[in-house]
């Protein structure tokens, strides 16, 4: 296989299989060995990469990625002098060369999964710990990729981490989904994990993508699999698949044949995923909330359907989407949010004051380094025919833009 198509091939394994796999062998082999576990894997798929260099990718990557992970931990234990454990457990039965998916049904998968990230919800950590531990164990997130979405500095993160793994052993100890209520009062963190896992994959922070489909259509998958739980069923839950299949169905638009990024205005609709869309408006109508107030899922899933229904960028509904956000901001409020604000308020009010209400935000909020600020800003200037402060403000945009597409994108519009 050639070099570029193998890393595409692991990274593409990587965001699948990671989280599986980790998943799995911490239900059978413990909480105790979670550490034991991350490099046992991390370890497999550095083989994979020199393995699969000379010889074909096998046919059920997913079980050769588990057997030999799932080896190598057992030649760990016993050599930690752990073999009483392997043995009281009934983990030393024999392994076979096979690829056949046999050592790791679906079901096992599903079952960990959702164990884990329920266990790493638990109540005693807090939610930052939730979300580094779901995030990294189950999403395969860097370190670098946890600093942008949590706005921290990678040496933060890393520690924060550690400590979170120390105290994930002392109070969760094992792997199970709780029993009736107290699932449910862990289910809107395990929400809030699945919506970040899908966001940052969605509209990746740093690196060459801008889309990380793999991570996108986790996502979605663990959200489809807590819906599968009597005791999850739930608005909030109907309403995230939602939101998940509005923002997806306009994956193949996002990027041009070139692999350049496409920006709402000039996105071919034709490409749209209209089943998605069916799927997604199917979820939404099941999301009703009776005498209860929309959650951010709904507000965010009814603005991207208004992105997904529109026929053309000039039809879209802005004075809807613009309700929707300041429904939203009332009850959640967000300088980020409200930063997004602006582009469906300039589209109702017009440019000009929607520079005013920039300002006045900016009054209200450091947006200091954030690109997102300054490509609204340069967009609006644009539209007012301030030319002179466009290209500066652009220039600031390109300067703090840490995703090379986006980066791109900008500078194409400067030249």
């Amino acid at each position: 296989m050639q070099p570029n198509n193998l890393t595409n091939t692991i990274d593409h394994l990587f965001r699948n299989e990671y989280g599986k796999v980790v998943a799995v062998l911490t239900h059978k082999f413990g909480i105790s060995n979670l550490e034991r576990i991350e490099d046992a894997v991390q370890d497999t798929f550095l083989k994979a990469m020199q393995v699969w260099a000379y010889k074909k990718v096998p046919d059920n990557p997913t079980a050769w990625l588990y057997r030999v992970a799932r080896n190598s931990l057992i030649d760990v234990l016993r050599r930690q002098k752990k073999s009483s454990f392997l043995e009281e457990n009934n983990l030393l039965e024999k392994q076979t060369d096979s690829s056949n998916g046999e050592l790791l049904p679906e079901n096992a998968i599903s079952d960990s999964q959702l164990q884990l990230i329920f266990a790493c919800c638990h109540p005693s950590l807090s939610e930052e710990y939730q979300i580094i531990l779901s995030l990294k164990l189950i999403g395969g997130f860097s370190n670098k990729e946890l600093a942008e979405a949590l706005l921290k500095k990678e040496e933060t993160v890393a520690k924060s981490f550690t400590r979170a793994k120390k105290k994930f052993r002392e109070e969760v100890q094992f792997l199970k989904i709780p029993v009736e209520m107290g699932l449910q009062s862990r289910l809107f963190k395990v929400l809030r994990i699945v919506y970040l896992l899908f966001t940052e994959g969605y509209a990746a922070t740093t690196g060459s993508q801008i889309v990380k489909r793999d991570i996108c259509y986790e996502a979605l998958r663990l959200a489809l699999l807590l819906k599968e739980n009597k005791y999850c069923k739930h608005p909030n839950l109907e309403a995230l698949i939602a939101l998940i299949c509005f923002h997806a169905s306009r994956f193949d638009a996002r990027l041009s044949e070139e692999g350049d990024l496409v920006t709402l205005e000039y996105q071919d609709r034709t490409k749209y995923n209209r089943e998605l869309i069916r799927i997604g408006v199917k979820h939404l109508e099941r999301s009703g909330t009776e005498d209860k107030l929309p959650s951010s899922y709904h507000l965010e899933a009814a603005r991207s359907y208004y992105h997904c229904v529109a026929k053309t960028f000039k039809k879209t509904d802005w004075k809807s989407i613009l309700e929707l956000y300041d429904i939203q901001l009332r009850s959640q409020y967000s300088p980020m949010l409200a930063l997004n604000r602006i582009v469906s308020f300039a589209k109702v009010h017009g440019a000009t004051e929607g520079l005013k209400e920039l300002k006045s935000l900016e009054q209200k909020t450091d947006f200091g380094i954030t690109s997102l600020f300054y490509a609204i800003k340069a967009e609006l200037l644009l539209e007012t025919s301030n030319t002179k402060h466009y290209r500066t403000t652009l220039q600031k945009a390109i300067d703090f833009a840490e995703n090379e597409l986006v980066k791109k994108h900008l500078m194409q519009k400067l030249s």
